[in-house]
């Protein structure tokens, strides 16, 4: 007995981290989930009413998945199991269903949390609905990747997800004021040097507290750390972000439609992110030739010119110089003329082509190399554009069974404004030709 006593003492008063160490004890404790947890929160009203459900927990790391599942638990007074989808197998499973049984045959339920819930294939997550359904576990799943990308239909439709969100500003100063009470001393760091360590944290509650810890253990007697100080000795946190998932999806998606709308401002802020993230650079220089065709098109001819060369130029220097280029090629595109005419053209040329069928062009068009094929009458009365008053002929070029249709619209916009007046142009001449 003396002996598990003292191995309690001694697991009691080993060294925890700081992180651990303030890790809340209470739901209004949790920071920067007032969404869930304040007054009128989702969960709080969960709670209120006393009947949880499954539940799906969505949100970046440290913003207090697991700490609010646990919390939750002592709420409910539920069983608390925790189980991880990286190291638990279909027998890990079979076994925690069977004691949360006999846990259920003894009148106490179980909340159990799956850390990484998305980490399982579909057949192991269909393990979870028998148990899910008849009332053997609580679940509470947690996932940093986009649930309905990531878990069967079936599991989410007997689970309500509740989205976790990056902590902002004010919850990271929250966390680290709690941490200065915690040790009874404030950081050692200058005013901008605080802003950085905000910054660093990324959102991410449990990484400020740990960069803090850091902070501490770094700094000599009086020694008070400035931005590059800060820098030198936590060195720099890598940006949450996985090129295969979510993230790089919703990057991209905000820097085309920065793009679009025109703030090149905007625009190189999710360039650097990408670029300092870890982003395949041709993979942003590909999506900046699809932003000069989809959003510029013909009102800046020029738009696809600038970002082929920028594609170019990034294959001839490398990193970081070949960067500089696709910067040079996002400002250009975000500050040029926009017009979609060319890409929604294309678009309902596709739509009629697909719907018509295979129709036969006008024979007057087509060419005539055999001698059966000009009986046939192929070529017979084209007109060569050429030797035609102002080069143009105005003949029909349409299937005969398709009348004359308008897929494309210039815009009153840069280079598409010249272009509308030559399409007028034709069309007044064409009218004037008899074929309208």
């Amino acid at each position: 007995m003396s002996d598990l006593f003292q191995a309690a003492k001694l697991e009691e008063d080993a060294p925890r981290p700081l992180a651990d160490r303030l890790r809340p004890t209470r739901l209004d404790e949790v920071a920067g989930q007032d969404h869930l947890l304040g007054p009128e929160g989702a969960l709080t009203r969960l709670v209120r009413a006393g009947a949880l459900g499954s539940l799906v927990f969505w949100g970046p790391p440290g913003t207090g998945k697991t700490t609010v599942a646990r919390l939750l638990a002592h709420e409910t007074k539920l069983a608390f199991v925790q189980i991880s989808a990286i190291f638990s197998g279909v027998a890990d499973l079979k076994k925690t269903f069977e004691a949360a049984r006999a846990r259920r045959a003894a009148g106490q339920g179980t909340l159990l949390f799956v850390d990484e819930i998305h980490r399982f294939n579909r057949a192991q997550q269909d393990s979870f609905l028998p148990v899910m359904e008849d009332g053997t576990i609580t679940l509470i799943g947690a996932t940093t990747e986009n649930p309905s990308f990531e878990l069967n239909a079936a599991l989410l439709s007997r689970a309500r997800v509740m989205t976790f969100k990056a902590l902002d500003e004010a919850a990271i100063e929250q966390l680290l004021k709690r941490a200065e009470n915690a040790e009874a001393k404030p950081l050692p760091l200058e005013a901008d040097a605080r802003e950085a360590l905000v910054g660093m944290a990324d959102g991410d509650g449990r990484a400020a507290l740990t960069l803090a810890e850091e902070i501490w253990r770094a700094a000599k007697p009086g020694e008070i750390f400035d931005r590059t100080g800060l820098v030198d000795v936590v060195q720099r946190r890598a940006p949450i972000y996985d090129k295969a998932q979510e993230g790089h999806y919703n990057l991209i998606s905000a820097l085309h439609k920065c793009v679009r709308g025109s703030d090149p401002d905007a625009a190189l802020y999710y360039l650097a992110r990408m670029l300092a993230a870890g982003e395949d650079p041709l993979f942003l220089a590909r999506r900046i030739v699809r932003m000069a065709v989809e959003d510029i098109g013909l009102a800046d001819p020029q738009a696809l010119v600038v970002a082929n060369a920028a594609k170019d130029a990034y294959d001839f220097l490398g990193s970081p110089e070949g960067e500089l280029a696709l910067a040079q090629a996002v400002i250009y595109v975000a500050t040029a003329p926009k017009s979609n005419a060319a890409y929604v053209a294309f678009k309902r040329a596709q739509r009629v082509a697909e719907e018509k069928g295979s129709l036969m062009p006008p024979k007057v068009i087509l060419n005539a190399p055999t001698k059966m094929m000009r009986e046939e009458g192929y070529g017979a009365n084209y007109e060569y554009d050429h030797d035609s008053p102002e080069a143009f002929s105005g003949q029909n070029y349409w299937p005969d069974s398709l009348s004359r249709q308008k897929f494309y619209k210039p815009v009153e916009r840069g280079f598409e404004r010249e272009i509308a007046k030559r399409i007028d142009y034709w069309d007044r001449l064409r009218k004037e030709r008899g074929d309208s």
